[in-house]
């Protein structure tokens, strides 16, 4: 008993760790216990042209007009794959919701706004596709974790943006930002390369979108962030109040960046209530009827 709690610690650990370094690795100990979950995956389905700009659907059993939830991983905007990720998708596909995980093409291919434009164009096709896999194309949350977070919270709030890419704001009733950098400021040469002129922090903040139409949205981050730190969700949290937009933040003591998203796996779900506060949010605003 003792060497398997020694085990789960280690596992939580180095999980947590590789989280929190958004690297590009098989996240062994997250996702092999998601080969035995009640859901159905279909991969690799086609949202554009270009070779990133495919996602995964995770898909309840027998779902029928359930919520649907896009999650966009991190990765500084140059590296990740939604493989990667399988464990965010069954986690919350164990929940109800049909979990739509894109990827998206990265630096140093391409620069802003070519990935929030794949975002963009992912939505629309969930909008297009959600009933073939049981889900309400108009119950729609946003997530993301790192510059994930940024990306959905840029499409959440830009609703001209959006509507530019045959999506439809209307559909998007939620926002769940995972330790996201939405007053992000270009202070490193590789930021200034990805973010790059002739575009300003008024073209790719987030929070420069807010407005009254903004979806409720809930902000989570660990207070010993060294990646993004805490004042970021912060900064939103206030530019959403003084626009009167619903808003919830938890900031998790002794918590740092991979804490937001590690609880999603299964070994890691103690390691804050991220993922359960979560679930809870996307609960409370999906809780409409489905659209007929």
């Amino acid at each position: 008993m003792r060497l398997a709690r020694i085990a789960l610690l280690l596992g939580i650990t180095t999980l947590a760790t590789v989280i929190a370094g958004c690297a590009n690795t098989i996240y062994l100990l997250a996702n092999a216990p998601t080969v035995f979950g009640s859901y159905d995956r279909h991969t690799n389905l086609a949202y554009g042209q270009a070779a990133r700009q495919r996602l995964d659907v995770y898909a309840p059993r027998y779902a029928r007009n359930l919520p649907v939830v896009i999650f966009w991983y991190g990765g500084t905007w140059k590296h990740g794959h939604k493989a990667n990720y399988r464990f965010v998708g069954a986690a919350l596909a164990a929940r109800g919701f049909v979990t739509v995980l894109p990827d998206y093409r990265l630096y140093p291919a391409v620069t802003f706004p070519a990935f929030c434009e794949d975002a963009a164009h992912a939505l629309a096709w969930v909008e297009a596709h959600a009933r073939e896999f049981g889900g309400d194309p108009h119950r729609i949350v946003l997530m993301g974790h790192s510059a994930g977070a940024h990306i959905a919270a840029f499409i959440a709030y830009n609703h001209a943006f959006v509507e530019k890419a045959g999506a439809h704001s209307q559909d998007i009733v939620g926002l769940v930002g995972l330790s996201g950098p939405y007053a992000l400021v270009a202070d490193t040469r590789e930021l200034h390369a990805i973010f790059a002129p002739p575009y300003t922090e008024a073209d790719w903040q987030p929070l420069a979108f807010v407005d009254a139409k903004s979806p409720p949205t809930l902000l989570l981050h660990g207070l010993d962030d060294k990646e993004v730190e805490p004042e970021q969700s912060v900064a939103l949290r206030d530019k959403l109040l003084a626009n009167h937009v619903s808003v919830q933040m938890h900031l998790y003591p002794h918590r740092g960046h991979g804490d937001t998203l590690a609880p999603f796996a299964l070994l890691a779900r103690r390691r804050s209530p991220a993922f359960e506060d979560s679930v809870a949010f996307i609960e409370s605003v999906t809780r409409s009827d489905p659209s007929p």
